[in-house]
């Protein structure tokens, strides 16, 4: 049966701002090369579908599945997906039991996701299931303790330490992109090739950006609650860390680079 994890960000709008902004340039430029026409595509926590979309104008006319566990988001990932004129499915559903069948897709991916899982081989075990013998299942996870910024300020330091704490609290590991060839081995992947890469933040529009999300997640998002609910942190700790983001996207030297381990393995 599928586990009950908990989604350390939730879905409030300073986390959707950010899902919304992927594309497959900037967040699967590690898998585009193996995208052709009419490949059948899987993108598994697809959230809003901007990701899901931009790789399926790269398999078109190839069959295109979005599937995640918050139904709430798919009624956006249809509007996006509808007004850019491009056909894909949507389905509710979970990791652990994905309603498909075996051997389905050429291609299955998932953008962020691992991370939040309380059983991260078990997931990959069920992507493999549905990727046809010699598909690719590819995966990118952060590694939040290898972010880095300047300028340097102690209140991020803080914010990292609480953010890690809360997603293990959830069971989860927020240091997901390091583990990925580990995991991928482990759910029985032979064939797997690991890189890394970043976003990284440090004009002054991008900054603002970054630093204005994640303002607004240590107040409004789960994150915040969930970090008071677990007595991890008080909310004026999170005000105040709060006020070092907004701090730190006003400065002219601000810079962050946010690390990703990348995974393709065959199935």
């Amino acid at each position: 049966m599928p586990t009950r994890d908990v989604y350390t960000h939730g879905h409030h709008a300073s986390v959707l701002r950010s899902h919304v902004w992927r594309t497959a340039e900037n967040s699967a430029a590690y898998l585009l090369d193996r995208l052709a026409p009419g490949l059948a595509l899987l993108d598994v926590g697809c959230g809003p579908g901007t990701l899901t979309v931009d790789l399926a104008r790269r398999v078109a006319p190839g069959r295109v599945v979005g599937i995640d566990r918050a139904g709430e988001v798919l009624g956006d990932a249809r509007r996006h997906a509808e007004s850019a004129g491009v056909a894909v499915e949507l389905v509710e559903g979970d990791v652990y039991e994905l309603p498909l069948p075996d051997a389905a897709f050429d291609v299955v991916h998932a953008h962020q996701v691992l991370q939040h899982l309380a059983d991260p081989v078990a997931a990959l075990r069920e992507m493999r299931r549905v990727a046809r013998p010699g598909g690719l299942v590819a995966v990118r996870d952060s590694d939040y303790s290898c972010f880095s910024w300047a300028p340097l300020d102690p209140l991020l330091d803080h914010w990292l330490a609480v953010y890690r704490a809360v997603a293990r609290r959830n069971g989860a590991e927020p240091d997901a992109g390091r583990f990925l060839k580990g995991w991928a081995r482990a759910a029985g992947f032979e064939r797997v090739e690991a890189s890394s890469s970043t976003w990284t933040f440090a004009d002054p529009a991008s900054c603002h950006w970054w630093g204005g999300l994640w303002a607004e997640r240590c107040l409004l998002s789960a994150f915040g609650e969930q970090a008071v609910a677990y007595g991890i942190a008080t909310r004026d700790e999170l005000e105040a860390m709060a006020e070092a983001w907004r701090r730190w996207s006003r400065s002219p030297d601000a810079y962050i680079a946010v690390l990703h381990g990348e995974l393709i393995a065959t199935a």
